[in-house]
């Protein structure tokens, strides 16, 4: 059986060649796929919404586009990669010398083999990109040229996944699914984001999970909109209040982990993902909040401020195939998306359990043997480690610090301070 890494990048494989955009059917048949992995609930938001302060733009479709010279050969062709037409562009059929071309194709001179990534969402026009080797190829001469899209009045269209908790207070993760083919940037998000929803299925967690899959910027300033009565909390219709958060993008090239701090810098996703990446010893970045990036800048917004952070290998803009052809599957690897993975795992798994309690004995040191807690340690080969545990949560439990304080503080191990709780909770000593 393929290993997750595996099928996560064979996800990113399959998901490459549609076209996706802020809108449009290539978001709706990528999210598709998705929906084969985790059950996903589909929103569709109408051309003309007002979402905040901006509006749902109309909806933009592509069936074809090339330049072809005058034997009849498409030497810019849309259907070799999604890359090649200028995201979003409008209608176009004409015939034209390469002179008048020219200002409408987009390069990369220091790059000559390689396809930039471009769009032009809200201002009408129209473009090829293509590599600057095929470009100085071109003799002069007359091209036909052809964009056969649609941009009217639709929808905008995201889904989310809800991994139901022992509470409704919810973790929300967050990737776009806006992006053409662009493998890391974000369709290994995409995949780490579905198999991690797919992992926390597999048993109850704490809190709720709700795993949003939304065009960049518009679409989570969509559901901001759409959801602030569950931001707030100001209606138990609404459910669990947005506790924490973590937008997953560039997860899977080959770059050490990046965790970028939510707005606060203190929140306790922000604590939790610190730790994790410390204990783990793996190579890592922790980086203050910038008001530049993913959609981390519309959660962490002043008038929302969630607690949400972002997690990524290399970040954007921070290798050089970003937004360009060579961000292809060959560029992420499974291991690296396994590894994001295993983080996103490990930090949701001390989220979930790093909770306050109360010391139901707090007057002096209550008697572990005749409980038998010290006989539980017997042939351990922590047995010293985890009998500090026991002594540093009794001591901490005052309803003020959480387990990660406890960890933090005694220096001890996470997990071994969570093991500790639970026997003390068994034995009706701490109560959360």
């Amino acid at each position: 059986m393929a290993s997750a890494g595996e099928q996560m990048h064979a996800l990113v494989e399959r998901l490459y060649p549609l076209c996706r955009s802020i809108t449009g059917d290539g978001v709706r048949a990528t999210l598709d796929i998705v929906g084969e992995y985790v059950p996903l609930q589909v929103h569709e938001v109408a051309t003309g919404t007002q979402v905040l302060d901006w509006t749902v733009p109309q909806e933009w479709n592509i069936r074809d586009a090339y330049i072809a010279d005058t034997a009849g050969n498409r030497v810019v062709d849309f259907t070799a990669s999604s890359l090649h037409v200028l995201g979003y562009s409008v209608p176009v059929s004409r015939t034209m010398p390469l002179a008048e071309l020219r200002p409408h194709l987009h390069t990369l001179p220091d790059h000559p083999n390689w396809v930039p990534y471009r769009t032009s969402y809200y201002k009408p026009e129209w473009g090829f990109c293509l590599a600057q080797a095929t470009l100085d190829a071109l003799p002069d001469g007359d091209y036909e040229v052809r964009i056969d899209s649609t941009l009217a009045d639709g929808h905008l269209t995201y889904a989310e996944c809800v991994i139901p908790g022992q509470i409704p207070d919810e973790v929300i993760v967050s990737c776009h699914v806006c992006h053409p083919s662009l493998a890391n940037d974000n369709l290994a998000g995409i995949a780490v984001a579905t198999f991690l929803a797919r992992a926390l299925a597999e048993r109850t967690p704490y809190y709720t999970y709700r795993f949003i899959y939304a065009p960049g910027t518009i679409g989570a300033i969509t559901w901001l909109a759409r959801n602030a009565e569950r931001i707030n909390g100001a209606s138990p219709s609404a459910g669990g209040r947005v506790k924490h958060g973590l937008v997953l993008a560039c997860a899977g090239d080959r770059g050490q982990l990046t965790y970028k701090q939510s707005r606060r810098g203190d929140a306790e996703i922000d604590r939790v993902m610190r730790h994790v990446l410390l204990a783990s010893e793996r190579p890592h970045r922790v980086t203050e909040f910038t008001p530049y990036g993913y959609d981390e800048r519309q959660y962490c917004s002043p008038g929302f401020d969630l607690g949400v952070g972002s997690l990524s290998r290399t970040p954007y803009a921070g290798y050089a195939e970003y937004h360009t052809s060579a961000d292809n599957p060959g560029f992420v690897s499974p291991e690296a998306m396994a590894d994001t993975l295993a983080v996103c795992r490990e930090a949701f798994a001390v989220l979930d359990r790093n909770l306050r309690y109360v010391n139901l004995s707090p007057y002096g040191e209550p008697q572990l043997g005749r409980r038998g807690l010290y006989d539980s340690l017997g042939g351990r080969s922590d047995a010293k480690q985890a009998q500090m545990a026991m002594l540093w949560v009794l001591s901490l439990s005052d309803g003020e610090h959480s387990l990660l304080d406890v960890a933090e503080r005694s220096g001890l191990p996470f997990d071994t301070v969570a093991v500790a709780a639970d026997a003390l909770r068994g034995a009706g000593l701490i109560k959360a």
